[in-house]
């Protein structure tokens, strides 16, 4: 499978195609986004309330309540949307970075274990964590956090693998 359009933070080559791409499933933003809709709500209640009978100082805590959640579910909102993960057809890609941007970078011939993991709550949601483990480290050296539907994602990764290998004629 083809995507559209390549992201501007990657350069591939003629010969390479993106096969799988993604970002972190919703659940990622955390906790911090509901309590921010929460504290937007708090905030616009008493500000309309005590705004009722004129500006006063409760309504000025209620419009700084509004501010700073709203301030809360945009970072993690801008977090979530700037995080992005990438197979292509020799590569993998891990973004990150809304301000700056970091990195990750490997080719799949340097893969040499991978690992998905699923809590329960994953199960339910439909997210999981994606590892690749590269030669020469029996570290951790890549992680796709949180991935939407990881079995397609593993499965494609494997796919990949599995091509390159019967490709290489090394091997």
């Amino acid at each position: 499978m083809a995507f559209g359009t390549t992201p501007d933070w990657f350069h591939i080559s003629d010969d390479e195609e993106v096969v799988w791409e993604s970002r972190p499933h919703p659940i990622a933003m955390g906790a911090s986004v509901p309590v921010g809709i929460g504290v937007v709500l708090v905030g616009l209640v008493l500000a309309g309330w005590a705004g009722a009978e004129g500006v006063g100082v409760l309504t000025l805590f209620g419009t700084v309540l509004v501010l700073a959640g709203a301030a809360v579910v945009v970072a993690r909102y801008l977090v979530w949307t700037n995080t992005r993960y990438v197979i292509t057809s020799s590569e993998l890609y891990k973004k990150r970075g809304v301000i700056s941007r970091d990195v990750t970078q490997f080719r799949l011939d340097r893969v040499q274990n991978t690992s998905l993991r699923q809590s329960m709550l994953g199960r339910l949601l439909g997210f999981g964590d994606l590892t690749v483990y590269t030669a020469g480290s029996g570290d951790p050296e890549l992680t796709f956090e949180r991935v939407p539907r990881p079995e397609a994602a593993s499965q494609v990764l494997s796919d990949r693998l599995e091509a390159n290998a019967t490709d290489d004629p090394v091997r």
